[in-house]
């Protein structure tokens, strides 16, 4: 075992922009990268491991070599690999979304619901998103407002600035916002229900789907349950969030932090800035911006030494 750099797969939705190439040397030929799948098992965009024995497979296929043991207790308990880690860029406004608990999708689209949580890596002066309703409105009333295009009226709109977290359950209605950059750490799932999408067309000319009929079936109605913008700090690091699907922290390193992959999880490590080494099972390797290791549970004990931030993630 070894910790493993992971080669992203990318994402040219139409609301994307170009800072993951110009910013964060992320390299693709599409003209637009809207999102980096930094850490994925997921079909729809693997990562690939860039490293070591087992480089030039995907992620999934390195997992199936080493045995369930790579993902820990914890993780071995899911039938799929759990997380996906992803960066956001935002230039222009995502649509209205939400995405279904993991009973309904299970049954429904065959995979995880989306339990997810943002952490604003940065963002344009004014920037919001929308998490949640401003009050309860009723089942009729989310049908009218769809209907009539003022859905936005009854959102809870949230100006944020750089380092605000969100923790968004599923049944959650939300929307990232314009000119947002954003490290999401969520459920393994690919499962979204859009119900506006600001009149926008695609590539094919037409409107983008909507999901108007499943999102009446998953969403809750009420303002979000959790608090947002808060971070609290646990055991000398800044927890942005924790359940059952995933425990999330941010390293503020300036000289030396200490972690372990032990065998409840896997550890997954994503650089958002400065200038780091990690060190680990006898290897040193280096960290920048936008880099995302793979390390699997059992390992032993991790160092990140230098001065930057990074974003720590687990079952």
């Amino acid at each position: 075992m070894y910790p493993m750099k992971l080669k992203a797969a990318f994402k040219d939705y139409l609301w994307g922009g170009t800072r993951l190439r110009t910013e964060y040397h992320m390299q693709s030929d599409l003209a637009k990268l809207a999102e980096a799948w930094v850490l994925s098992c997921h079909k729809d965009g693997p990562s690939v491991v860039e490293n070591g024995e087992y480089a030039g497979l995907t992620l999934e296929e390195a997992i199936e070599k080493m045995g369930r043991e790579a993902l820990g207790a914890k993780g071995s308990q899911f039938a799929f690999f759990p997380i996906l880690i992803k960066l956001i860029d935002a230039k222009d406004n995502l649509s209205i979304q939400v995405h279904p608990s993991d009973e309904y999708a299970l049954q429904v689209e065959g995979e995880y619901g989306k339990t997810e949580m943002w952490y604003v890596v940065d963002c344009d002066p004014g920037s919001f998103l929308y998490y949640g309703f401003n009050r309860e409105v009723t089942p009729d009333e989310f049908a009218a407002r769809i209907a009539d295009n003022t859905l936005l009226e009854v959102l809870n709109k949230v100006e944020v600035k750089k380092g605000d977290c969100f923790f968004i359950e599923s049944g959650t209605i939300h929307a990232i916002g314009a000119g947002l950059l954003i490290a999401e750490i969520q459920q393994n799932s690919n499962t979204t229900y859009r119900v506006y999408d600001y009149g926008r067309v695609g590539a094919d000319g037409k409107p983008r789907q909507l999901h108007v009929e499943k999102a009446k079936e998953v969403t809750q109605l009420c303002p979000p349950k959790a608090a947002y913008g808060q971070v609290q700090a646990v055991d000398g690091k800044a927890r942005l969030a924790s359940c059952k699907y995933f425990t999330v922290d941010k390293l503020d390193v300036d000289g030396e932090s200490c972690l372990a992959a032990d065998g409840e999880s896997f550890l997954s490590l994503l650089c958002l800035e400065g200038d780091l080494t990690l060190e680990a099972a006898g290897q040193t390797l280096e960290m920048r911006p936008s880099d995302s290791f793979f390390l699997p549970a059992g390992m032993g004990e991790v160092r990140v030494k230098g001065k930057g931030t990074v974003i720590a993630s687990r079952v």
